[in-house]
C-alpha cells in the first residue's frame, strides 16, 4: 500500500494573495478533521510562475498559478471559485512607456508571472498592432534597470510610485486591469487555485473558499501586519485590498477568463482548444 502524503499547497507571497491564505494552519488543522485529503497539507510560497513550473512538475498539488498558466495546462483542475481579479484599475500590474504604445520595439517583461506578460503583449498587439522583441526583467529589478522601450512590473513593487527623476523617463502608463476593463467591459482574472489530476478537489476547495471568506472580513488587520514591511502605509494596503482587488470567481469574472482565453488563441500565445484548457472544463468542482 502507498504510504499517505500529504498535499502540498502553493501559494504566492504578494499581498494580493494574503486574503486567500489567511489563517491557513487554522483552517487546514479544522477541516481535517472531517477531510482526510487535507491531514498534514503544507503551504509553500515562491513567486507565481515558479508555483506553476512546481505544479507541472509535481512538486505541488494544488497551487494559486496565473490564470494564463491554467488556461495552457489541459489536465490541470481549477478547483476553486477564489482567485484574484480586479474590476478596474490593480495598481500592482502596470506597463511603463518610454515611447507611444504604437512604436514600442522591446518590451521587458517582470518574470513574476506569465498572465501579466501575456496580457500586456495582448493589448498591445490588438490595440496598436505591435509585437516587440521580448527581454526578462529579473525579479528584484526596477524600472531603471532596463532600458527596453516599455517595462512590466508587478506586484507589490509596481504599487510603489516611481522616483520623480525616473517617471520622468516615460510618457505612458498603462494599469492592466484597467485596460482590459476598458476593451471589454470586463474583470479580469490575474490567479486562480488549480489542481494537478486525482487530488481532491473538493476537499482542497473547503480550504481554498474558507480561507478566502475569513480573508474577506480581515482585510484592515491583513494590511496592519503586511503593509509596513512593503514600505506601504496601512491605509495604502487595506485600499489596495478592499477596492482594488476581487477574490470570488463570479459569473463576469468567468466570461472574462473565458475572453482571455480566446483572445489569447487567436493572438497565437495559447495552443488550440485540444491542447488546452477552457473554463467550461473544469470550473470548478463544487
Amino acid at each position: 500500500m502507498k504510504p499517505f502524503e500529504p498535499l502540498r499547497v502553493g501559494a504566492v507571497n504578494y499581498l494580493n494573495s494574503k486574503p486567500l491564505i489567511h489563517r491557513f494552519e487554522e483552517h487546514a488543522r479544522r477541516l481535517a478533521e472531517s477531510e482526510a485529503a487535507l491531514r498534514g497539507v503544507r503551504l509553500l510560497k515562491d513567486l507565481p510562475s515558479r508555483l506553476a513550473d512546481s505544479l507541472t512538475a509535481a512538486r505541488l498539488d494544488a497551487a494559486l498559478v496565473p490564470a494564463f498558466e491554467a488556461l495552457a495546462a489541459p489536465d490541470w483542475r481549477i478547483v476553486s471559485d477564489a482567485c484574484v481579479a480586479a474590476d478596474g484599475p490593480v495598481s500592482s500590474v502596470k506597463v511603463y512607456f518610454r515611447r507611444p504604445p504604437a512604436e514600442v520595439r522591446t518590451l521587458a517583461l517582470d518574470e513574476g508571472s506569465r498572465t501579466s506578460a501575456a496580457l500586456s503583449r495582448l493589448l498591445l498587439l490588438r490595440r496598436v498592432g505591435v509585437e516587440p522583441q521580448r527581454s526578462r526583467l529579473p525579479i528584484g529589478a526596477g524600472l531603471g534597470d532596463s532600458d527596453a522601450d516599455a517595462v512590466l512590473l508587478i506586484g507589490d513593487r509596481a504599487m510603489h510610485t516611481p522616483a520623480a527623476e525616473l517617471r520622468e523617463q516615460f510618457v505612458a502608463e498603462w494599469d492592466l486591469a484597467e485596460e482590459w476593463r476598458r476593451d471589454t467591459g470586463l474583470p479580469f482574472v490575474f490567479a486562480v487555485w488549480a489542481a494537478r489530476p486525482n487530488v481532491d478537489g473538493a476537499a482542497l476547495a473547503a480550504l481554498f473558499e474558507a480561507m478566502r471568506d475569513d480573508g474577506l472580513v480581515a482585510f484592515s488587520a491583513i494590511a496592519q501586519q503586511e503593509g509596513p514591511p512593503l514600505g506601504l502605509t496601512v491605509e495604502h494596503a487595506e485600499r489596495y485590498l478592499r477596492q482594488n482587488l476581487r477574490f470570488t470567481l463570479g459569473p463576469r469574472e468567468r466570461r472574462g477568463l473565458e475572453l482571455f482565453r480566446q483572445q489569447c488563441r487567436e493572438a497565437g500565445l495559447l495552443p488550440d482548444a485540444s491542447n488546452s484548457n477552457t473554463t467550461a472544463t473544469p470550473l470548478p468542482v463544487r
